[in-house]
């Protein structure tokens, strides 16, 4: 089976659907606008992924997950930055700091992050090479790809309606007015009150994600809700964009009062509907 073509022609999803299907081992690497992807395959089964530059190496993955703390990670990279991730899954085990299903159970996490972040590329070439195999100091995984498969169609419907709603991210948010209404208790999640707290007619919405730690997919995902519920609308932002880099110090944060006055429109608003 020789696979070679461009995203636009065939989505990650198709792609995983024929590497499952015909049973597949290789690396499938997909070379979008800012970064490549290889992701690794034996029998059809997901072995092995890495996403461009980032850390993927087993301590970084420990760290991620939450089994080994800051202070080890460290420790790890000064006294053992030789050696290899078998190595160092095995010295872990030993040593009765994690078992082995905790290990697989991090790095399949991952790996399956991994591939649902590449479920919202559409633009890129991709080329599947038979004989490219992981790292052979790498610890592999074994994992269907039924359930990504079926997440991805999921997830590639819900990016194409919020690229409908949402075309560009260079644009802001601007609260709407909504006075005469009493004011009730609301419940927003933390990574809508992160959203909310940067809204201002200066930031557009790529600052806002940038700042917020988000993806394209989480912030046009929460944007959608505010624009749903009638709390913001989209407008041009005041005076030029910021490079998407530096948006976290360059985002503007309201002021005390500033704050107040939004919660309580925002609380206003929401009860109203």
């Amino acid at each position: 089976m020789a696979l070679r073509g461009n995203l636009r022609d065939f989505t990650v999803t198709q792609l995983l659907n024929l590497i499952n299907l015909a049973h597949k081992t290789g690396t499938l690497v997909i070379e979008g606008p800012s970064e490549a992807a290889r992701i690794a395959f034996r029998d059809g089964k997901l072995s092995y992924a890495q996403i461009g530059q980032e850390d993927n190496r087993l301590a970084s993955i420990l760290h991620r997950s939450s089994r080994l703390t800051t202070g080890q990670l460290r420790a790890i990279q000064l006294r053992a930055a030789q050696v290899s991730d078998k190595e160092l899954g095995l010295l872990l085990i030993n040593a009765g700091y994690m078992t082995q299903d905790d290990i697989l159970n991090s790095l399949q996490a991952y790996m399956t992050d991994v591939v649902r972040r590449l479920f919202t590329w559409v633009e890129g070439s991709f080329r599947f090479e038979n004989d490219m195999l992981p790292p052979d100091d790498r610890i592999t995984v074994r994992l269907d790809l039924e359930n990504l498969i079926i997440e991805g169609a999921r997830q590639l419907r819900e990016w194409e309606q919020l690229q409908d709603e949402i075309p560009s991210l260079d644009m802001a948010l601007k609260f709407i007015e909504r006075p005469g209404t009493s004011m009730q208790k609301m419940n927003l999640s933390v990574e809508e009150w992160r959203v909310v707290s940067y809204i201002n007619p200066r930031n557009t919405i790529r600052q806002i994600s940038a700042a917020a730690k988000m993806n394209d997919l989480e912030i046009r995902r929460i944007v959608y809700g505010l624009l749903q519920a009638g709390l913001v609308e989209i407008i041009r932002a005041e005076g030029a964009p910021q490079a998407v880099e530096h948006a976290r110090p360059q985002v503007t944060i309201q002021n005390r009062e500033e704050q107040k006055s939004l919660v309580n429109r925002l609380i206003t608003r929401i009860r109203s509907i």
